[in-house]
């Protein structure tokens, strides 16, 4: 192409160019359409990301993880909580979920509720411990506890809280 080729075509207005780049970026995919529908295209994505989320971020040990988990449950509220949480700690650590972590609190044995809440400190920094009234409650209680170690995670959890 010589100089005098480029000189024929009629030069573009910058808003042609714009419309172009613009034209580029486009997607394939087809948008929401209203207000309806782009609520429930942002409920569908988010709770496409909490199912991802859960996937990757569930409780560690396959199967006997969640057999331990599910002891840990079911003996909630029996004098068994502290063995159960105990073997579940020694098994594997202290837990991801949040829920799960919530009954070490519960277990009466200071170890086992320190090993809790430093837990659920982990989980508050990393953003994953949905703050309950329930849990500022449980926390409360445990602030004012005998044992001075569980008391003073309890208080480090509330103040991050």
């Amino acid at each position: 192409m010589s100089g005098d080729d480029r000189d024929d075509r009629p030069k573009r207005s910058w808003r042609e160019i714009d419309q172009r780049r613009d034209r580029a970026r486009t997607r394939d995919e087809p948008r929401p359409r209203g207000k309806a529908a782009e609520a429930r295209a942002k409920t569908a994505t988010a709770a496409y990301l909490k199912n991802l989320d859960q996937m990757f971020s569930g409780e560690t040990g396959g199967e006997e993880g969640a057999g331990l988990a599910k002891a840990v449950r079911d003996a909630h509220g029996s004098s068994d909580l502290a063995a159960a949480c105990r073997v579940y700690l020694d098994a594997l650590g202290p837990p991801r979920d949040p829920a799960l972590l919530a009954l070490f609190l519960d277990a009466g044995q200071p170890e086992l509720v320190v090993a809790g809440l430093e837990a659920l400190l982990a989980a508050r920094v990393e953003e994953r411990l949905e703050v309950t009234s329930g849990l500022r409650s449980q926390l409360r209680v445990l602030e004012g506890d005998f044992n001075d170690e569980v008391a003073e995670a309890a208080e480090a959890l509330l103040e991050a809280l």
